[in-house]
């Protein structure tokens, strides 16, 4: 068959393409999609709305304020703003001496409070004709102090250096009070100056006294005897130490066993029984402090001693330290690293590559005022020359500044057994103890500037060393010594 020429064929059927109606659904089904959501949301909207609502009444409740301070036209509101901004003017104006502004200033927010307070008894808002006048002056006021330069940037400058500077002169009122304390601690009382000078006079002029004291010295054979306790103190306050022997006899188990002391400014002894030199030196000895670094020289016949510093006062027997196992170690203490700040990096120089080559920072730190000597232990390891070998590579004060315990940390360190927390109960000098501690305490500790015998002393503490003190004593009488 002939094919038709083109002018007799059928037209063609244009179809529509498969993507075309896939896309159209699409389109049906997400808007069927949006508009189920929208209605979803319709819910949702009006709770997120109600717990606004909620929230918002919460907080007008919390900050006093009503619906008319929340109005932009709130004659209220304005009013608190340009009592607030004035405030701050009046500081700077009294600052800046401007006396009469002050004033002014002062006399406008009482004319304005007065106003919010009459409003707040009538329980109606402020009017605009009432307010009128007041919120004129105070603006009249508040451009008038703009122009004298009492704008926000000058007010934060001048607040800012007056708090510097209140915070100098509170460190420097810190720093006197702390000299002041410190010259308050270190300075012997009249009391005990004249305790002192009576009893010395009283030795020499009395005999029989006299007499008593050679007939004692028969007794120096018990300080060879290690079948006794033997307790050590080293000071020059006669009433601190006798509170301390006192304490420690009255509370003995065995206080008939008999308490010795003997007074020592500084005892060392060489094969010819003459001081060596270099002992006398006052690098190392220049305080009485020190003598606890030649306990072993002062009683070279004892085995054990249990030193005890005379700011302490004893309330439990204290026999069951000498009977302790110290598993090798020269001294017995409480260690005091609970807190970071008594741990070896508070008290030495840790820029010296000494000191840091040889001691971990974070070494637990102790205290000297009640410790377990093993003086076997320690003539055996030399400890007192580990001392001196310190204190000569100490003599710039580069290691430490002052005190004992620095040079004790450095003399004891790998050689302290730590003793249990209630043997030695620290602070009672110098900040507030927990009562439980003190109750459970053997030895109680009046370390820091507040001792117990001055009057800078913590008087709710005062009472636990008074009652070692026979304030009848005639010679305690005589010097007012109370």
């Amino acid at each position: 068959m002939r094919r038709r020429g083109s002018d007799f064929r059928r037209p063609v059927r244009r179809r529509i393409p498969n993507v075309f109606w896939l896309t159209l659904c699409g389109l049906v089904i997400l808007l069927f999609i949006v508009l189920l959501s929208r209605e979803n949301q319709q819910p949702t909207s009006r709770s997120v709305y109600e717990k606004r609502s909620s929230r918002h009444e919460k907080v007008m409740e919390g900050l006093n304020i009503t619906d008319e301070m929340l109005s932009p036209d709130s004659v209220t509101r304005q009013l608190n703003d340009q009592i607030s901004l004035a405030k701050g003017f009046l500081v700077i104006a009294k600052e800046s001496n401007n006396l009469q502004f002050a004033w002014e200033l002062s006399a406008q927010i009482r004319n304005s409070q007065i106003l919010l307070s009459n409003a707040a008894l009538r329980r109606t808002p402020l009017t605009i004709s009432e307010s009128e006048t007041a919120v004129r002056d105070m603006a009249l006021l508040l451009f008038q102090a703009q122009q004298l330069h009492y704008d926000s940037a000058t007010m934060i400058m001048r607040l800012k250096a007056k708090i510097q500077g209140l915070e100098e002169q509170m460190s420097t009122v810190s720093d006197k009070s702390s000299k002041y304390g410190q010259i308050a601690a270190e300075e012997v009382p009249k009391s005990l100056y004249c305790l002192g000078v009576r009893l010395t006079s009283e030795r020499f002029q009395n005999a029989n006294l006299q007499g008593k004291l050679k007939e004692n010295r028969q007794t120096a054979l018990k300080l060879k005897d290690n079948s006794l306790y033997h307790f050590c103190v080293f000071s020059d306050n006669i009433l601190a130490a006798s509170v301390v022997v006192n304490s420690t006899a009255l509370n003995s188990n065995n206080p008939t066993s008999g308490l010795e002391t003997q007074s020592y400014y500084f005892s060392g002894s060489g094969g010819d029984n003459r001081t060596p030199i270099k002992f006398r030196n006052p690098k190392y000895l220049s305080m009485l402090n020190h003598l606890r670094f030649y306990i072993p020289e002062v009683f070279p016949a004892l085995k054990k001693v249990v030193f005890l510093d005379d700011d302490v006062v004893v309330q439990k027997d204290l026999s069951p330290l000498f009977s302790l196992d110290l598993n090798g170690n020269v001294n017995g203490a409480v260690e005091t690293c609970m807190e970071t700040f008594h741990r070896y990096h508070k008290y030495l120089n840790y820029s010296h590559p000494l000191i840091r080559e040889h001691f971990d920072p974070d070494a637990c730190g102790w205290a000297f005022g009640m410790n377990v000597f093993d003086l076997v232990e320690w003539r055996r390891r030399n400890v007192t020359g580990i001392y001196h070998y310190w204190q000569e590579k100490n003599v710039d004060r580069t290691l430490w500044k002052l005190g004992t315990l620095p040079p004790g940390l450095l003399t004891f360190y790998g050689l302290t057994e730590p003793l249990n927390p209630s043997w030695h109960v620290l602070g009672l000098g110098y900040t507030n103890v927990d009562q439980h501690l003190i109750e459970k305490g053997a030895v109680l500790h009046f370390n820091g500037n507040s001792k117990p015998w001055l009057k800078i002393g913590m008087e709710k503490y005062k009472p636990l060393w008074d009652k070692y003190v026979d304030y009848g004593h005639p010679l305690l009488q005589l010097c007012n010594v109370h």
